[in-house]
């Protein structure tokens, strides 16, 4: 048997697919799974441990690190509340990490997000440069967990925008953001990292298990960017499908920011779509043995059906 590992956020829609990928690994592991509802996880696989726990219960994570060899954390509070995502992210992350250490744990994997670094713009940008200056409370409080897991020895990784069956914030924002507009969107011609939720979870996997995991950052994104004409393309499809009519003249970023002048949320979008964020770090395919997995084009076509499916019913 390999080694014991621990998943948080088991029933997310990254700590689920590495929960997956554990139990299809070539070496058979014991996989524990913390979750606040241990019955909505899903799935049965030999090896597999729910248990139940909380990030904001110590307690718990005592317990559930009882026994482990290595943690691979992919629980986090995105949006909401500033202090649920302190709790959470910062203070929940610390109390894991402490009882991880406690329990000998041998390596700890943390997801992260790239965010942590601001809106750019990033271009090609290496790991080893980039100052933390995170501009929302998600992104602080988990730049902190992030320390929290630095400071012990541990390893995050930081993808910038992920995708795949199971994602209702990336592409689906922005076909809302896009519907919302009277025409397609003209985003210039900025560059954008992306990831498959597979190919990512892939990485977790093999980051926690590789020997030559290094601690520290790792950034996460398939080695080709994106432009962004093709991430909106991909949402004029999906909106193309949802509504079934003919769209308006096209509309440029300046012209947009205008017509969303009052509402903050499609601005903070709308500036992230117009300017690069590239992030290149080539580490965790050619150091860990691990696969980035199908360019965006085809990697957007694996998944449309799950897509369409989902905004069919939104």
């Amino acid at each position: 048997m390999g080694p014991r590992i621990l998943i948080t956020g088991a029933t997310g829609f990254i700590g689920a697919r590495v929960a997956s990928a554990a139990a299809t690994a070539e070496e058979p592991a014991h996989v524990r799974l913390l979750a606040r509802t241990p019955a909505a996880v899903p799935g049965e696989f030999p090896g597999k441990e729910t248990v139940p726990g909380d990030l904001r219960d110590p307690d718990s994570l005592r317990r559930a690190c009882a026994g482990i060899d290595v943690l691979i954390h992919c629980a986090s509070a995105i949006g909401g509340d500033a202090a649920l995502a302190r709790a959470v992210n910062d203070e929940g992350t610390r109390a894991l990490v402490d009882a991880a250490t406690a329990a000998g744990v041998t390596r700890i994997v943390s997801l992260s997000t790239a965010s942590v670094h601001g809106r750019g713009p990033f271009r090609a940008a290496a790991p080893g440069p980039l100052p933390s200056a995170p501009v929302s409370a998600t992104s602080r409080t988990r730049a902190a967990g992030d320390r929290h897991v630095m400071d012990a020895g541990g390893t995050v990784l930081r993808p910038h925008l992920v995708y795949g069956s199971g994602d209702r914030r990336v592409i689906p924002g922005l076909v809302r953001l896009l519907g919302a507009l009277p025409g397609p969107l003209d985003g210039g011609t900025s560059l954008h990292s992306l990831i498959d939720v597979d190919s990512l979870a892939g990485a977790l996997l093999g980051a926690a298990l590789s020997p030559a995991t290094e601690p520290g950052a790792y950034y996460v994104q398939h080695p080709d960017p994106v432009p962004v004409r093709e991430l909106l393309a991909a949402g004029e499809a999906l909106l193309a499908r949802r509504t079934g009519t003919a769209r308006g003249a096209g509309v440029d970023v300046a012209t947009a920011r205008a017509l969303f002048a009052a509402v903050p949320f499609a601005q903070h979008h709308l500036d992230m779509l117009a300017t690069d964020h590239w992030f290149a770090d080539d580490r965790p395919w050619r150091e860990l043995g691990c696969d980035p997995g199908p360019g965006f084009t085809e990697g957007f076509a694996h998944h449309l059906p799950w897509y369409s499916g989902l905004l069919d019913h939104s």
